[in-house]
């Protein structure tokens, strides 16, 4: 499997509602993270670089990224979160998992976010998860969550589109939300599309590159 250094080389509000997060130890539990402000309390004594030595001996400092995926109840979003978690984090990053439950919405499932990142340590317990729920308008979510949490990289699911529906009616509103993350955010954003089973592989989007195809 390549690196995910290797594949990011290829690739080369409203918040005043109660939101929770979640983080999970090394021991695969997870804490309460309480209110978002107590949560921004936390991040600021995370240590974002750690220290390795190289073959002479001599100390080199390697940065910690941190990594968010936008999960909902869609199978794209999943396939996007364990792309993330796969291709994309090493040991140490931070994954973010952001469940945004709009203002009108009254179906959605808080826990969620919660489950998946359980999910996520279970499979990668090197990495370091996060869940953040938080209620508001989805794409300004989004990019005050990247720009408050430095975020290095934004992956999202992508749906395959319509042809005969994007000519007449355009964009549809998870294509259009897709591509303003893309264009807008203050990071690299990844759109991924899980390619059929006869196919394989991955269709990746980017602000550079639209539907790249990785096979991996």
């Amino acid at each position: 499997m390549p690196s995910s250094g290797s594949i990011l080389r290829q690739l080369s509000l409203k918040e005043g509602w109660k939101s929770s997060s979640k983080r999970w130890n090394n021991n695969g539990r997870y804490s309460n993270g309480g209110e978002i402000g107590a949560c921004w309390k936390q991040m600021d004594g995370i240590n974002m670089y750690d220290y390795g030595y190289n073959n002479n001996g001599s100390m080199n400092m390697m940065v910690k990224k941190r990594v968010m995926v936008v999960v909902d109840e869609t199978a794209r979003s999943k396939h996007a979160m364990m792309w993330a978690l796969t291709h994309v984090t090493n040991k140490g990053d931070w994954l973010t998992l952001l469940h945004i439950i709009s203002d009108s919405s009254s179906s959605s499932t808080p826990n969620l976010a919660t489950s998946l990142g359980s999910l996520c340590k279970a499979c990668k317990p090197e990495v370091e998860v996060e869940a953040l729920v938080i209620q508001g308008p989805k794409l300004a979510t989004v990019l005050s969550q990247v720009k408050k949490l430095e975020v290095s990289v934004l992956v999202l699911g992508q749906k395959k589109p319509s042809p005969i529906m994007t000519c007449l009616f355009g964009m549809s509103n998870s294509e259009d939300f897709v591509e303003q993350c893309i264009n807008n955010a203050e990071c690299l954003t990844i759109g991924v599309r899980k390619q059929s089973k006869g196919m394989g592989g991955y269709l990746i989007s980017t602000r550079w590159q639209k539907n790249f195809w990785l096979l991996a």
